[in-house]
């Protein structure tokens, strides 16, 4: 019966705490625990998309070394604004490769920025932090991913052990 009365409280205990962190109901997310990333395309043109998932790629490979090691979205910050440099040539690299003039620019800054929902985390409208990439105008649609903490920036790391120390302190409970 105790043992009962301590699930149930530990159960309440998280949906409290749900509650409390989880925003909106929808899934929704306090801006200020986020770094995303926008890389936006030259224009709306096919070829202009089609480069831009190209640069996607690329910056992505120069990133995730970058944050891989990173525990605090300040640290993510400080060591992307760092790698800017990098994550123009590596754009600018691939564009010339592709054969387009048009330049790099690459900012890390807030800005406003609407709903958007990614793999189930719902990130509602609001003024983010943001590695903003510009190709050439910037004036197409974007590609967009959450930096830190990090959804697209795992690098294919089978080695990420995900823990639970709500199910450590059951687990702790029960094992006596």
């Amino acid at each position: 019966m105790k043992k009962l009365a301590v699930i149930i409280l530990l159960l309440a205990a998280v949906a409290l705490i749900a509650c409390a962190f989880g925003g909106s109901g929808e899934g929704g997310a306090d801006a200020s625990a986020y770094l995303r990333i926008h890389i936006r395309a030259n224009s709306n043109g096919e070829d202009d998309q089609a480069v831009k998932y190209r640069v996607r790629d690329r910056v992505v490979e120069v990133l995730t070394p970058v944050v891989a090691e990173c525990e605090t979205k300040a640290e993510a910050m400080q060591k992307i604004s760092r790698a800017l440099p990098a994550v123009e040539r590596a754009a600018r690299d691939v564009l010339r490769a592709e054969g387009y003039a048009y330049g790099v620019h690459a900012d890390v800054r807030r800005e406003q920025f609407p709903t958007r929902v990614y793999e189930g985390a719902t990130l509602p409208a609001g003024v983010y932090d943001a590695l903003i990439l510009e190709l050439g105008e910037g004036a197409g649609d974007n590609w967009w991913c959450v930096v830190y903490p990090p959804l697209c920036f795992t690098g294919g790391n089978a080695d990420i052990v995900y823990r639970s120390k709500i199910a450590e302190i059951v687990r702790g409970f029960f094992a006596r």
